[in-house]
């Protein structure tokens, strides 16, 4: 069972570990803050922040940890904003390839592949996943689309907390923003029944070309005793140019299946 979960966790942190790095760069500012607004107004806020481009290639340092092992990588990475998410390690040893339809990947060093839809990522998080969902939580926008009907807001610790006014069965469900520049500064993900915890921290923000993204990142996957923990600084960051998305399965490769 854990070497299943390992398995899982890895290919989870291939497909996390693929953005932001920025050139040239400048922090966000921390001006003056208003813990006075309303839902509505952070909601507009927030939904302004979200980056517009076509095309992102960056470089990606990556701690990867799970209990007592730790690694580092650094990994190439390619974006068509909507349609194409390609990361490639070192030699291509790793490649992976997601688009709205399926996602594809190989792993030279064990000669194994996958090449298949979203399920399994729905059933390890316990709620429907697609493409777009997960190129939110790269890009720092909210994982679910925020909205006055759904959600309430509250102010803590000078942060505005959004949460679903009914929690699902199957989760709950958590945004922190930060009201200095309206991006999110954690959105958190539980299942208890399951023992099952993901929080993904946006440690910093950076501008790039006029365009905020995430400069520091750090996700956190708990399953029981479980804790895995992926860290990544942003490199490099180049938009807008034309780039190519290579992708070849090996043959002869050991078909991944996820149960």
């Amino acid at each position: 069972m854990k070497l299943f979960f390992f398995k899982k966790t890895i290919f989870i942190g291939c497909l996390l570990v693929s953005f932001f790095g920025c050139k040239p760069t400048k922090t966000l500012s921390d001006g003056s803050v208003n813990l006075n607004l309303s839902s509505k107004e952070v909601i507009k806020e927030n939904s302004k922040t979200s980056p517009n481009f076509k095309t992102l290639q960056a470089k990606v340092k990556v701690v990867y940890s799970e209990g007592n092992d730790s690694q580092t990588h650094t990994l190439s990475f390619r974006m068509l904003k909507d349609q194409i998410i390609w990361i490639s390690s070192s030699f291509n040893i790793i490649r992976v390839m997601i688009t709205p339809e399926k996602v594809r990947y190989y792993n030279k060093l064990d000669n194994t592949y996958f090449d298949g839809d979203f399920r399994f990522l729905s059933d390890i998080l316990g709620t429907q996943l697609d493409f777009e969902k997960v190129q939110n939580l790269f890009l720092g926008n909210p994982l679910f689309k925020l909205n006055r009907t759904d959600y309430s807001m509250s102010v803590n610790n000078a942060k505005y907390i959004f949460q679903p006014n009914e929690q699902l069965a199957l989760f709950e469900l958590f945004y922190i923003i930060n009201p200095s520049h309206f991006k999110i500064d954690s959105q958190q993900l539980s299942q208890t029944i399951e023992a099952r915890f993901l929080q993904i921290d946006y440690l910093n923000y950076q501008n790039v070309e006029k365009q905020n993204l995430p400069e520091n990142m750090k996700i956190i996957v708990l399953e029981g005793d479980d804790e895995t923990t992926i860290e990544m600084e942003f490199k490099s960051v180049s938009l807008n140019q034309d780039l190519r998305y290579p992708f070849n399965m090996p043959s002869g490769f050991e078909e991944i299946v996820f149960k």
